[in-house]
């Protein structure tokens, strides 16, 4: 469902598969809560592990900077890269975020999604 309680699932040609996540998410790196949201989309695709999605107004933006890492996916569109800067350290290019992903998968606009590591943590609670 979407944040106005509307079932969101959209495919494209079965490869890519969006829903609501279910519960409470959170990204937390350096001590803190660096976003915190209900509204979380799960993206599936193909064989790879889901990728939590967060809406932009759920993450404090203030810890991000923009970085000039651009890729490309041939499913998704560009994705642009966001470093974190903690109390005690620069975690490069952890985040992206698709701005104008392909057809079929605007549900994922104005999300960022983060790379799980030992400094940095996704977790449903």
């Amino acid at each position: 469902m979407d944040t106005r309680g509307q079932e969101v699932e959209m495919t494209m040609t079965g490869y890519i598969k969006i829903h609501k996540a279910e519960g409470t998410w959170t990204v937390r790196a350096g001590g803190a809560v660096l976003a915190e949201t209900r509204n979380a989309v799960e993206l599936n695709e193909g064989e790879m592990a889901p990728v939590i999605y967060f809406p932009r107004e759920d993450i404090a933006m203030s810890f991000f900077d923009a970085s000039d890492l651009r890729s490309n996916c041939p499913h998704k569109g560009e994705a642009t890269y966001y470093s974190i800067q903690t109390k005690s350290q620069t975690l490069q290019d952890v985040a992206w975020s698709y701005e104008d992903p392909k057809p079929g998968l605007e549900a994922i606009k104005g999300h960022l999604a983060f790379y799980i590591s030992d400094k940095l943590a996704v977790e449903r609670v």
